[in-house]
């Protein structure tokens, strides 16, 4: 599909049907079929292994690279158009390189002209620096700025003036842990304003801060969704349990419509619960530890969900 379809669903910041694409006639598919979608207003994490097809992804709709097969929609507005989209997306490349010459200020007021701010490219540049904490060096060289300064000033410009889509790879890539979280926070304050989808390896940071994720591996979108969907928060808690074994018959007949799993370790072991979707897990959650508690079964331990990490471990598993 070569021509542009606006999205299907009115509530998507940025929707990807069937992209493929390849660097050589017969090298392998980058994108083979890439079929995902990212909602208005949400902070999105990008996930997936070195050569998964991300920076591609990133390219393709940011028009560098025109796609094969498939459709782009940014906004509802179909593929990019620098004249039609202009100041409404922004971009941050994971390699993003930065005038020297200039101060940082310069640098900001430069881009918010290129972005159409106007009159406004000024405020915007001031707000931008306070956002990433470099105030106090904005009329300083950026050759003079260390990796981690030079980085938050990348993101600064791509954040400038509040574009409603933000595509950003590996953001905090050089950070130390205090500049990491409070870049962290500001990208959590603009949900809502923007669409931000952030390409990062840091799954921990991720889960922190996302609300929908897409896990691509080998060109294809292999999971989507909410954060809490995806990882399982919403529906399995994992109980380390024993000494002992739990009450699986009773268990299985106080909540009939739910999946119980028990896996051995040592004199104890670990039980899964997996509720319906249309069930109150915390509520399933008291009944089964009221269960245990009567059996005389200790409950050691408690996890609700996957870890995003597990998730995407689990995933390459199955696909193994």
């Amino acid at each position: 599909m070569n021509d542009v379809r606006r999205a299907e669903r009115a509530d998507d910041a940025l929707r990807l049907v069937g992209i493929r694409k390849r660097y050589s006639r017969k090298g392998p598919w980058a994108l083979d079929g890439l079929t995902c979608r990212f909602p208005r207003g949400s902070v999105c994490g990008l996930v997936g292994p070195n050569g998964a097809g991300k920076t591609t992804m990133y390219s393709v709709v940011c028009g560098i690279l025109p796609p094969d097969e498939g459709g782009v929609d940014l906004l509802g507005e179909g593929p990019f158009d620098p004249f039609r989209l202009k100041g409404r997306v922004g971009v941050l490349p994971q390699d993003a390189e930065i005038d020297d010459r200039r101060t940082s200020r310069e640098f900001l007021h430069y881009m918010g002209g290129l972005q159409g701010l106007g009159t406004g490219a000024a405020a915007a540049a001031d707000e931008a620096l306070k956002a990433v904490l470099l105030e106090d060096r904005a009329d300083d060289r950026v050759g003079s700025l260390s990796h981690g300064m030079r980085r938050r000033l990348s993101v600064a410009s791509a954040l400038l003036g509040s574009p409603e889509l933000v595509l950003l790879d590996e953001p905090t890539a050089g950070l130390d842990p205090v500049q990491a979280r409070s870049l962290r926070q500001v990208l959590v304050d603009h949900r809502g304003r923007s669409t931000i989808i952030v390409s990062s390896h840091n799954l921990v940071e991720l889960e922190r801060i996302c609300d929908w994720v897409v896990l691509i591996e080998d060109g294809v979108c292999v999971q989507e969704g909410p954060v809490e969907e995806v990882t399982g928060r919403g529906q399995v808690v994992d109980w380390t349990v024993g000494p002992g074994e739990p009450p699986l018959a009773a268990l299985r007949e106080a909540l009939p419509e739910h999946e119980w799993s028990w896996t051995v370790e040592g004199t104890g072991g670990v039980l899964t619960l997996r509720a319906p979707g249309d069930a109150d897990l915390d509520t399933s959650s008291i009944v089964a530890a009221r269960i245990l508690a009567d059996a005389d079964v200790a409950i050691r331990g408690l996890q609700r969900g996957r870890s995003l990490e597990e998730t995407f471990f689990r995933s390459e598993t199955a696909d193994d």
